[in-house]
C-alpha cells in the first residue's frame, strides 16, 4: 500500500465524510470529500484517485453514475459503494456495475480499511468466509443478510456450485432461486428436487430419468431432473440425506459432465449448474463415513450460511409486514397492521421454525384476527411460553448489544448518556402506562421517589422542546 494514495469520498451526510476522512487519513491516505456526483464528476475530468468510496444514495444522482464516468474517461480505479438502504436488487446492480466491493451502512471502519487496502494493493476483492422468505424475494436489513445480499451479488456473474446452509425453514430455497434468478442461466429452468423425500430406489430415476423397461413398472422412457434442468439451474435440497451409493453417481457426473439414464446406453450432456442445500452438518458426516469427501468439496465451493431468525431479530417487523401484504392479497383479505407492542412480542420469541414458522403465523392472523390492528391477544400462547418468555428477558439486552457495536462502528460517540436517558424514558413511559398516569404509583413501581419522577419528566420535557427547535439535528446518521 503507497502511503501517498489518494482517496476521494463521496457522500452527502457531513458526518460520515469527517469519519471516513479521519479514519483513512491515520492510516496515512491523502483524502478529498464530495458531497454529489456532480461535484466528483468536475474533478474527474482534471484528476483521478487512487480508489473512490462513494454512497449510492445522492442528492443529485446515482453514485453508481460515478463507474460510467470512469468508464467513459477511461480511468481504471477501484470503486467502492456504501449505503444505509441494502436490498438484493441493489448488491445485485452494484456488482454488475463493477465495483469492488458493497458495504450497507452503518459500516465497521476496520472493515472498510481493509476492504480499502485490499482495494489498492490488488485490485481483487476481498474474500468472503466459505461458511424461507416468500415470492423469490430476499428481505432483510439484520449484518448477516447483508453479506448473503453480496454475496449473491458477486456470484450474479458466474454459474459456479454453490452450497447452501441453514436450519430448516430458514430460506434455503428462496436463496436458491434468487441465484438461478441472477445468473447467466436465468433464461433456463429453475428445477428443485427434495432428496430427503424421495425413496431412495427412485431417486437415481428421477435424477437421470430411465429408459423403458430398465426396471418394473418402467414403461416408457422418463426424462430425468439433470435433462430437465439443461441450460438453467438444478436445486438438490437436503443433499446430506442422499444415499451413498447415488453419491458417488452424482460426484462422477459433476467431475465428468455426463451421464446415462437408467437402462440406457446413449450418453447426456450434464449442462444444468447444481445448488445445494442442507441443515445438517456434512463435515460431521464426512468424518461419520455417511458422506463423501470428495463430493462435500465439489458442492462446497461457494457456501452460503443462513442465519436463522433468532439471530436477526431486527428483521422480523420487515418480513411480518412484508408477509401480511402478501397473504391478504393472496386470499382477498384486507391488509392488517401490528402493533408496536405485538411487534416486540415476535422479536422476543425464538422462532424454531425460522421464516416458515413467521409466514404460517402471518398466515393464521390474516384469517384469525378480529380487526385491522393486531394485538398481543391475538398471538397464538406458544408465543407467551415460559421458555420464550426467559429467552426474551435477554433480548433488549441483545438488541443494545447491536445498537452499540453500529454506533461505535459508524464513529458515534457519548453512547452511555444517551443509552441511560433512553431507558429511564422507556422504563417512566411503560411504569405510566401500567398505572394509566398515575405517577405515585409509577414511582412505586420504578423504586424511585416521586419527586425524582417528576425531576425527570420535567427533564424529558425540555429536551423535547429542545428538538424541536428550528435547526436543531443530531449530528449522526447517513443516506
Amino acid at each position: 500500500m503507497s502511503e501517498l494514495a489518494d482517496i476521494w469520498v463521496v457522500d452527502d451526510d457531513e458526518a460520515i465524510r469527517f469519519v471516513l476522512k479521519r479514519a483513512l487519513q491515520r492510516k496515512g491516505y491523502g483524502v478529498r470529500c464530495f458531497d454529489s456526483v456532480t461535484s466528483i464528476t468536475e474533478s474527474l475530468q482534471r484528476s483521478s484517485p487512487g480508489a473512490i468510496l462513494t454512497d449510492i444514495r445522492l442528492p443529485d444522482a446515482d453514485g453508481l453514475s460515478v463507474v460510467d464516468t470512469l468508464e467513459t474517461l477511461g480511468i481504471d480505479i477501484p470503486v467502492i459503494a456504501m449505503t444505509a438502504f441494502s436490498d438484493l436488487d441493489q448488491a445485485v446492480s452494484a456488482f454488475r456495475k463493477g465495483v469492488f466491493e458493497y458495504l450497507p451502512k452503518p459500516f465497521d471502519l476496520e472493515q472498510v480499511i481493509s476492504v480499502m487496502e485490499r482495494a489498492l494493493a490488488t485490485g481483487e476483492p476481498v474474500p468472503r468466509e466459505q461458511g424461507e422468505e416468500s415470492g423469490g424475494r430476499l428481505l432483510g436489513e439484520s449484518q448477516a443478510m447483508q453479506e448473503v445480499f453480496r454475496t449473491i451479488g458477486r456470484l450474479s456473474r458466474s454459474d459456479i456450485s454453490v452450497l447452501i446452509t441453514g436450519e430448516t425453514g430458514s430460506g434455503k430455497e428462496v436463496v436458491a432461486r434468487v441465484l438461478h434468478q441472477h445468473s447467466p442461466r436465468s433464461e433456463g429452468h429453475f428445477v428443485a428436487i427434495n432428496t430427503a423425500a424421495i425413496p431412495a430406489e427412485l431417486l437415481e430415476s428421477e435424477l437421470f430419468g430411465h429408459e423403458k423397461g430398465a426396471f418394473t413398472g418402467a414403461h416408457s422412457r422418463r426424462v430425468g431432473r439433470f435433462e430437465e434442468a439443461a441450460g438453467g439451474t438444478l436445486f438438490l435440497d437436503e443433499i446430506g440425506d442422499m444415499p451413498l451409493a447415488l453419491q458417488t453417481r452424482l460426484l462422477r457426473v459433476l467431475a465428468e459432465g455426463d451421464y446415462y439414464r437408467v437402462g440406457g446406453r446413449d450418453l447426456l450432456r450434464a449442462d444444468a449448474r447444481v445448488i445445494t442445500a442442507t441443515h445438517q452438518n456434512l463435515e460431521e458426516k464426512v468424518r461419520a463415513g455417511s458422506f463423501r469427501e470428495d463430493l462435500y468439496h465439489r458442492l462446497n465451493v461457494i457456501n452460503i450460511a443462513l442465519p436463522p431468525l433468532r439471530d436477526r431479530m431486527e428483521d422480523i417487523a420487515i418480513l411480518a409486514r412484508r408477509f401480511l401484504v402478501q397473504v391478504a392479497s393472496e386470499l382477498g383479505l384486507e391488509v392488517k397492521q401490528l402493533r408496536p407492542e405485538t411487534i416486540t412480542v415476535l422479536e422476543s420469541y425464538a422462532w424454531p421454525g425460522n421464516v416458515r414458522q413467521l409466514l404460517n403465523l402471518c398466515r393464521q392472523l390474516c384469517v384469525m384476527a378480529p380487526g385491522e390492528q393486531i394485538f398481543p391477544d391475538d398471538l397464538p400462547t406458544e408465543l407467551f411460553s415460559r421458555d420464550q418468555a426467559s429467552a426474551g428477558d435477554n433480548a433488549w439486552t441483545e438488541s443494545l448489544r447491536r445498537w452499540a457495536s453500529r454506533e461505535l462502528a459508524s464513529g458515534g460517540t457519548e453512547l452511555f448518556g444517551r443509552a441511560q436517558a433512553e431507558l429511564e424514558r422507556v422504563l417512566i413511559d411503560c411504569a405510566l402506562e401500567q398505572t394509566d398516569g398515575q405517577r405515585q404509583k409509577a414511582a412505586e413501581l420504578l423504586g424511585l421517589g416521586r419527586n425524582t419522577l417528576t425531576r425527570k419528566l420535567q427533564k424529558f420535557d425540555l429536551e423535547r422542546e429542545s428538538d424541536e427547535l428550528p435547526g436543531h439535528q443530531a449530528a449522526a446518521g447517513g443516506t
